[in-house]
């Protein structure tokens, strides 16, 4: 069969965001063996991605946004004879779509569409607060009008775009059980560890269960494990901090048998695709979640997880799984089984393929 080039335009840099890694980059390979010779397009360099959240430096990331920019004006050129575009989320990091419009109104191609969080709901790190309004928010509505097709992380995303576009599918961040979530927690190692993953961004949803941890600090010997990428400041005597790093996520994630995610219930929550809980469950871990969004879609209470909203019902969730390695177990083997049979990479990389086609 004929070759056919897939660009993919993309934020960051290929294996360094979440969104990007659970969205589309699994099925890179399964693509590729569908006859897609695949090009990758990320608006941020390796360099100037790591650049971007550190505090100050705010000469070098001029300079950084700059050259990214020129870059893209580089690609536009490339994609005058591109019959296959996927894009995730934005051409440029900051700005209005310029770029977006010059490929759909002057050069007259066609985009798939894809997002997997409220990304029209303003969002900022403290480090670049003073920037956000360059992230023109306002944008999106029109990313999604002028593409062919969207395809959308979760019923809530999905219902946003349809006010803009008929042509509007759900695929949800799915996980490779095959060649990456492969590992498998051991649940009679002790001390028990609980445990939870994300960016610095996100780690605030903690607060709300430091002082229950804390709390049950002083009636169970456990690790409180957090794996991101900067140190929080909780004063807990069972914290361990780890830093994230690509090469060791799975051997890292594998050492907690009780996986947490809690969540605020606002509309920038409502936008998560769920991948801490689904993470998690595929390695056979029992999860505890807030029920926000798609959380409560892949959790069934009690089957292959908890949900827990209240204090109460977070301290009981933690107390009953730190006191029944069983259950831990159970819940555990329960989680994988609902991955593999639901949100596994296996089930859903033909609709991925009819989506580019």
């Amino acid at each position: 069969m004929k070759v056919k080039k897939l660009h993919i335009i993309a934020p960051y840099p290929k294996g360094e965001a979440p969104s990007q890694r659970f969205r589309f980059e699994q099925y890179i390979h399964f693509l590729e063996k569908h006859h897609f010779e695949i090009r990758y397009h990320s608006f941020h360099t390796p360099k100037s991605w790591n650049r971007l959240y550190q505090k100050g430096r705010f000469i070098q990331k001029f300079v950084d946004l700059n050259y990214n920019f020129l870059r893209r004006w580089i690609l536009l050129f490339q994609l005058i004879g591109a019959k296959h575009i996927f894009m995730h989320r934005e051409m440029t990091h900051l700005g209005p779509p310029v770029f977006e419009w010059i490929l759909v109104k002057i050069m007259r191609k066609k985009y798939v569409y894809d997002f997997d969080d409220a990304i029209w709901i303003p969002n900022y790190s403290s480090a670049n607060a003073r920037f956000q309004k360059l992230k023109c928010y306002w944008k999106v509505p029109y990313l999604i009008k002028w593409a062919s097709k969207v395809s959308a992380g979760n019923d809530f995303l999905a219902a946003y775009a349809q006010q803009f576009n008929s042509r509007v599918e759900v695929i949800p961040t799915t996980i490779d059980t095959k060649n990456q979530h492969t590992k498998r927690v051991d649940h009679k190692k002790i001390p028990m560890v609980i445990g939870w993953t994300g960016t610095h961004s996100t780690m605030h949803y903690l607060d709300f269960v430091i002082p229950i941890l804390r709390k049950l600090e002083n009636e169970f010997d456990f690790i409180f494990k957090v794996i991101s990428n900067k140190k929080p400041n909780y004063q807990l005597k069972s914290l361990l901090y780890q830093d994230w790093k690509e090469e060791t996520e799975m051997e890292d994630l594998a050492e907690i048998q009780i996986g947490i995610m809690p969540l605020v219930l606002d509309a920038w929550s409502e936008g998560k695709c769920g991948f801490k809980a689904l993470q998690y469950m595929a390695l056979g871990m029992a999860a505890i979640v807030s029920p926000v969004g798609v959380n409560t879609k892949i959790i069934q209470h009690t089957e292959n997880g908890f949900i827990a909203e209240t204090t109460q019902e977070w301290e009981d969730a933690l107390r009953l799984l730190l006191e029944n390695k069983q259950l831990r177990s159970e819940l555990g083997n329960h989680a994988l089984e609902s991955i593999q049979q639901k949100w596994s990479v296996d089930v859903w990389k033909e609709k991925y393929l009819n989506l580019l086609q």
